[in-house]
């Protein structure tokens, strides 16, 4: 650390300054609108950071919908918790992973099941937040038009927030989102301890 950051007043100035920026940024954010989010990358706690604006939804009080894509085939701590919760619609709607499936038809057919849950979620103002959980595995795979994802993202509702996850976020959905997150590697577990996923952590 820089000795004149360890400096009581230059820190408090410092400070002082950068409060008068925040609160000037705050104030003249003044819109409100539905928000479409995207978290992606090849790092762990995608799906966790959704699931964790779910519960802060809830917490104000908010409808939520959820719609598991790809997942399906294991029991997780989260579909167990939010099934209890009021104000919850929860939607296991995935075969398992691609490789596990190994039948891009079947894949597909569900993909296709799915969304025509989630259509009917973007067309129904009483639904505050929607998570997409993996929608983005099966957009990479082509199980599902990206045109017409697209289409009924931006017809939903104004003031319903939307948070899509899942690795490989394809650019036009990068562009049409409000907040785009990237979560990077730095280690894991599996890789490089050969650890499986471990109940609270990954199920």
């Amino acid at each position: 650390m820089r000795d004149n950051a360890k400096d009581p007043q230059r820190h408090a100035e410092r400070m002082a300054r950068k409060q008068r920026i925040m609160r000037e940024r705050i104030a003249s954010a003044q819109n409100e609108q539905g928000l479409l989010l995207v978290l992606t990358g090849p790092g762990k706690g995608k799906s966790s950071s959704g699931f964790g604006m779910l519960a802060r939804a809830l917490g104000h009080g908010m409808k939520v919908g959820v719609v598991q894509f790809i997942k399906g085939r294991r029991e997780t701590g989260e579909e167990a918790f939010f099934r209890r919760q009021p104000g919850v619609e929860y939607h296991v709607m995935g075969e398992g992973f691609t490789w596990d499936t190994q039948d891009r038809e079947r894949d597909i057919q569900a993909a296709e099941a799915a969304w025509e849950v989630v259509h009917g979620m973007l067309q129904d103002p009483s639904f505050d937040l929607v998570l997409l959980d993996e929608l983005n595995i099966a957009l990479r795979y082509e199980y599902l038009d990206l045109d017409r994802i697209l289409d009924d993202l931006q017809a939903r509702p104004v003031m319903q927030h939307v948070v899509v996850t899942g690795r490989h976020a394809p650019q036009p959905l990068l562009e049409l989102a409000d907040t785009v997150t990237e979560m990077t590697v730095v280690k894991h577990a599996f890789k490089e301890q050969g650890i499986k996923a471990q109940k609270g952590i990954e199920l």
